[in-house]
């Protein structure tokens, strides 16, 4: 039998997440969308009040989440911030691989260190020439004696300036190519890492986003996650697990959007009546409640997919994040339009989050990446 209740655990994950974000992540929303800044009094409190590294097990300090557990913490971000909510998110991207491919031993010392600093990673995965096409990464790590020798770019790269590890994409053999990636983590203080002046983002201001390069940079081989050329494994698999995340975070900022608006269109007064009892006004609303319905069904559906075992998530993960950012798109674009110049202005957040919910459709693989995964795995 099928049944959508959350369970009283998960419903606690909702509770607390949501209690968070209309304390803590709404009232500085604006203020790091001015900024442009990383959120840093966000992030340590989050780390005060146990939100951070959900997906870690509990014996390393995280919170042992599933991934259905860690989408719907994701939504409840999100529908504050998308742009916060990426910078705590974007921290569990790092973590993945480790969670992943690390052994025990590198994650009681890695993981446990992140914590006590209450410090972040960052995925260093997309390079100038290789964003979707991860076997285009160009990024060498060349064994010498005892250590390996780093050198390429790594370019829109999240938490990059504020990151303590690095958790690098790279190639060990350049005849090989990617069949010998390989994941590493590195830390970020280590000589020959350089990193560039942040870029400047339309929106998602509340995250931060570099370029770094990697000048001879020499890391123990004890700092390898894995074996050598199983890096394509780890970055596959790792969108698997977070492109619902993704989704979620598109979730939580279109059911934002929707009900800002929905509560602005019953309280604007024209021509005798509210908005919203225009027809045209309704049935917007009524449609940008439907998607945001489904949406949620397909982030539901992909995590629990993923968490159960099947052996192919990755085609419901990429539908959710596809759908689910297409309709954040849409329904903050609605909500815009319902607002008119009010929805236009600073004085409302839901310009913000139209411009917040345009990212969702590019990272982690653009849309249109998403529908040839998805081609690929309906045609197998």
């Amino acid at each position: 039998m099928i049944d959508f209740s959350l369970t009283k655990e998960q419903q606690g994950i909702v509770d607390k997440y949501r209690d968070f974000t209309n304390r803590v992540i709404i009232p500085n929303r604006a203020k790091y969308d001015e900024l442009a800044e990383f959120p840093w009094d966000v992030v340590k409190q989050a780390y005060d009040e146990g939100l951070m590294n959900g997906p870690v097990a509990k014996e390393f300090g995280g919170n042992g989440f599933s991934i259905l557990d860690s989408a719907l913490s994701s939504e409840e971000t999100g529908a504050g911030c998308i742009g916060i909510g990426i910078s705590i998110d974007a921290n569990t991207l790092a973590l993945t691989p480790w969670v992943l491919g690390a052994t025990r031993e590198q994650k009681k010392k890695y993981i446990g260190e992140l914590i006590e600093r209450k410090a972040v990673a960052a995925y260093c995965l997309t390079e100038p020439n290789a964003g979707s096409d991860v076997a285009g990464i160009k990024t060498s790590a060349i064994k010498k004696g005892d250590k390996y020798i780093i050198n390429g770019h790594k370019r829109f790269i999240t938490n990059a300036e504020v990151a303590s590890y690095l958790t690098v994409f790279a190639i060990t053999d350049p005849k090989r190519g990617a069949r010998s990636l390989t994941t590493f983590l590195v830390p970020a203080d280590l000589p020959g890492i350089e990193i560039k002046p942040r870029m400047q983002k339309m929106g998602q201001r509340g995250s931060v986003q570099n370029e770094i390069l990697f000048h001879d940079v020499e890391l123990p081989v004890e700092n390898i996650i894995g074996r050598e050329g199983q890096g394509f494994i780890f970055a596959m698999k790792t969108f698997d697990r977070t492109r619902t995340g993704v989704a979620a975070l598109s979730l939580g900022t279109a059911r934002s959007a929707f009900e800002i608006s929905k509560n602005w269109a019953k309280n604007r007064i024209q021509f005798g009546k509210p908005i919203s009892a225009n027809q045209a006004i309704g049935f917007m609303l009524a449609e940008m409640a439907t998607k945001i319905e489904l949406a949620r069904l397909i982030t539901w559906k992909a995590a629990w997919y993923y968490d159960k075992g099947f052996r192919t998530p990755g085609t419901l993960s990429a539908m959710s994040k596809y759908y689910a950012s297409d309709i954040a798109m849409e329904v903050t674009t609605d909500a815009v339009q319902i607002m008119a110049g009010d929805g236009y202005s600073k004085d409302y957040p839901v310009e913000k989050m139209m411009r917040d919910a345009k990212l969702c459709q590019i990272y982690e693989g653009t849309n249109q990446v998403q529908r040839l995964v998805i081609s690929k795995g309906i045609l197998k």
